[in-house]
């Protein structure tokens, strides 16, 4: 059974944004594709996986909005997805204030 914190919005699609960076492979896609697009052979170039797992890596980036991918020609290019980060900080400074709520309150007493 799931317990939610009331004062904290809660939506299944945090369940797919968290569970897609908690692989450092696809945190460190998110990183290289921010400032720039990569095609998806630029990016398979830096790991020692096979081109088939970073499509899956990239899959799974994509299903939770965090990578926009297009295809030009024969290549297909990846870039980083500003809304799906935003969707993680939003739902991460929701809990902010009330950290430091609570951490203020317990060093003050």
């Amino acid at each position: 059974m799931l317990t939610f914190n009331h004062m904290v919005e809660y939506t299944p699609h945090i369940d797919i944004i968290f569970s897609a960076l908690a692989d450092p492979i696809r945190r460190d896609i998110l990183e290289r594709t921010t400032d720039s697009e990569l095609t998806v052979n630029e990016i398979a170039l830096e790991y020692d996986i096979s081109l088939a797992a970073v499509s899956k890596h990239l899959k799974v980036l994509q299903d939770a909005g965090l990578i926009i991918k297009r295809k030009d020609g024969r290549y297909n290019y990846v870039t980083t997805r500003t809304e799906g980060m935003r969707a993680a900080a939003g739902y991460l400074q929701q809990y902010e204030q009330f950290w430091n709520d609570r951490l203020n309150g317990e060093i003050n007493e």
